[in-house]
């Protein structure tokens, strides 16, 4: 479509081909102007970025935009790579088919070199699906459940986060320690959908393995705000732990009434983002749970993060904040190390064993035959005298010990039916 210039051999434009042109012009605006923005976005690396802004994981949202950008920026003061900018495009997943719509939209209209991004583990299902299709790489970078690294993986999807086998092998080694899993009755709280039975799965084969059982088993809806109907059933069942497979401000709303009804039955989980937990409020969480990173945790490069980020936000960063800002890092090193921004080059890189410095004590890698990012998890339990809202948690020693694999607490090829 011709927006500028002259019409060659016409002397006089009427006034029905300028009314035309005026409507092309504004039918090109309305509908973004690809090759425009193309030719704007030429000059640099152009990340599509999905993350839920919106719903129960939109608080978990609004930090992995902080990351993800701080990251962006500081590459880019940096120098950039292979000497572009890095520009982040970031929108709101909202649900699997508008976070597949978008996905593909990324790819048609804005020239997107790969996709990153992500929570939800359906939305990650529904973005991966639309990578392998095009043929270009996807970093799932929040999702959870074992399936996207199982049955459902893909050879252009890569996790960053740990799996649900790890958040459970997290928790599970602390329980196991503390005589707090064999022959004790566990009533189950699941968020209802993909990730919670996913959890759920993994929850009750580390039960039957270690001599537990379930007094009670409740699928909870994600929009459930009132769960007392589930804290009835649970003071009638009398167990001796409630463990809660639950998910985004699920588990904030849970504790609070949980703490109100006055029940004393020890709670432990096997998810639990820190933004959750800071929500409850002192008082409410207890218990033990994993997490995948802590702004505490004491490593030379996570206190450098922590401190930059507290300078530019005027609070802690959260784990997905962590979890978006080592992603992007990690992509542009990969960029970097094989001088290319080719899907397929970098796909083979991340294969071969490449290694990333993730904040952590260890470097982590990924997997070549699930793509499953191999590294240290964490469980925690509550702070009872924290300093203020930010201080609820008490991180615990890294899963697995120094001297053991960092593949020990993940699903050996055996266990995995995933087939790239």
């Amino acid at each position: 479509m011709t927006t500028h210039g002259t019409l060659p051999g016409r002397r006089h434009v009427s006034r029905r081909r300028v009314l035309g042109l005026g409507a092309g012009l504004a039918a090109g605006a309305a509908l973004g102007m690809p090759s425009v923005i193309r030719a704007q976005q030429s000059d640099k690396i152009v990340i599509g970025h999905l993350t839920p802004m919106t719903g129960f994981l939109g608080a978990l949202g609004g930090w992995a935009q902080l990351g993800i950008q701080m990251a962006a920026e500081e590459i880019n003061a940096a120098g950039g790579v292979l000497g572009r900018q890095l520009s982040v495009l970031s929108e709101d997943s909202i649900n699997p088919d508008i976070a597949s719509t978008k996905a593909q939209r990324m790819l048609d209209r804005d020239g997107v070199a790969l996709l990153m991004g992500e929570i939800s583990s359906a939305s990650a299902l529904a973005i991966s699906q639309v990578a392998a299709r095009n043929k270009r790489l996807y970093l799932a970078l929040g999702p959870r459940s074992d399936t996207l690294r199982g049955k459902s993986c893909n050879r252009y999807m890569f996790c960053t986060d740990i799996p649900n086998t790890v958040m459970v092998n997290a928790v599970g080694t602390a329980l196991l320690r503390d005589n707090m899993v064999r022959g004790k009755k566990f009533h189950t709280l699941t968020a209802d959908y993909v990730f919670g039975h996913d959890l759920l799965r993994a929850a009750k084969a580390f039960f039957a393995a270690n001599g537990a059982t379930l007094t009670g088993d409740e699928l909870v809806a994600t929009d459930v705000t009132d769960f007392s109907p589930y804290l009835l059933k649970i003071r009638q069942a009398k167990p001796d732990v409630v463990c809660l497979n639950l998910a985004g401000n699920q588990v904030t709303n849970f504790v609070k009434q949980y703490s109100e009804f006055g029940l004393a039955f020890p709670t432990v989980g096997f998810n639990l983002n820190t933004a959750d937990a800071w929500a409850a409020g002192k008082g409410n969480l207890s218990g033990t749970w994993p997490t995948v990173w802590y702004h505490t945790l004491e490593t030379p490069g996570s206190k450098a993060f922590v401190e930059a980020f507290r300078k530019k936000h005027g609070k802690p960063p959260e784990n997905h904040a962590w979890i978006q800002y080592i992603a992007l890092k990690l992509v542009a090193q990969a960029m970097a190390e094989t001088k290319s921004t080719d899907n397929e080059t970098l796909v083979s890189h991340l294969e071969k064993g490449a290694e990333f410095d993730i904040l952590k004590a260890r470097k982590a890698y990924f997997r070549s035959w699930d793509h499953q990012l191999i590294q240290e998890g964490y469980p925690f339990t509550v702070n009872d005298k924290p300093a203020d809202q930010y201080d609820l948690v008490k991180l615990g020693t890294a899963v697995p010990n120094a001297d053991q694999p960092l593949e020990s607490i993940y699903p050996s090829r055996e266990q995995n039916p995933c087939t790239l």
